[in-house]
């Protein structure tokens, strides 16, 4: 999600946080072309790398999505209108604080005093319950996010379920190919041996034998 912000915000060199599936797709698709596509098993893992390339992107594009459409709305709610609610419900706390120790000392403290600390408590408790109200009145749209996301996840999985169904179509084709063709017997290739290494085979040969090698003149 990390690599997926810094692309969004433009912030330069995104930080490599690939996503699982793109590194699977790397590891089949390197191995997949080492066995060789004339393999049955190296193309299958060459389709199956490509495919999970493929998820990978649906992935990153899910992840954008959702940070977009789920995400920074709730960012926005946190940073604004809990923010503000807090702020209210501070304010409200310390005037009424003020106001009760005020009223307790009613004729030690001038009746206009308590009068403005009543009227800034009660102030301050109306414009906590309107932002609250405010609020809870936006649930259509809250909820709408929440849809949001909801719908971004089925896209995924819809998209995903796409690649894997067409590659297992793919997997199966391979696998009535595979069945269909002859096998062939196993048949050792002889061992090619140099002269040199023919020399040494037949001295060993003799010396087991008893024999003595021949001397030359």
């Amino acid at each position: 999600m990390l690599s997926t912000v810094s692309k969004i915000h433009n912030q330069g060199k995104a930080l490599e946080f690939p996503q699982s599936e793109g590194l699977l797709g790397d590891c089949m698709l390197k191995y997949g072309h080492e066995l060789g596509e004339d393999s049955t098993f190296g193309g299958a893992l060459i389709d199956m790398g490509k495919a999970m390339k493929l998820m990978a992107e649906v992935k990153e594009s899910f992840d954008i999505n959702v940070k977009e459409t789920f995400i920074d709305p709730l960012q926005l709610v946190h940073d604004e209108d809990l923010r503000e609610i807090a702020h209210h419900l501070r304010r409200l706390e310390g005037r009424r604080l003020d106001y009760d120790y005020k009223r307790r000392r009613v004729g030690k403290i001038p009746d206009d005093e308590i009068t403005q600390a009543m009227e800034k408590f009660e102030e301050s408790k109306d414009m906590a319950e309107r932002s609250m109200f405010n609020f809870l009145e936006n649930d259509v749209e809250q909820v709408s996010q929440l849809a949001q996301f909801v719908q971004a996840a089925l896209d995924y999985h819809q998209q995903s379920a796409d690649i894997l169904q067409l590659l297992q179509r793919k997997l199966r084709v391979r696998i009535a190919a595979a069945s269909s063709l002859s096998r062939n017997n196993f048949r050792p290739q002889p061992l090619r041996r140099c002269p040199s290494a023919l020399n040494v085979s037949a001295a060993s040969s003799s010396r087991s034998k008893g024999e003595m090698p021949a001397l030359g003149p």
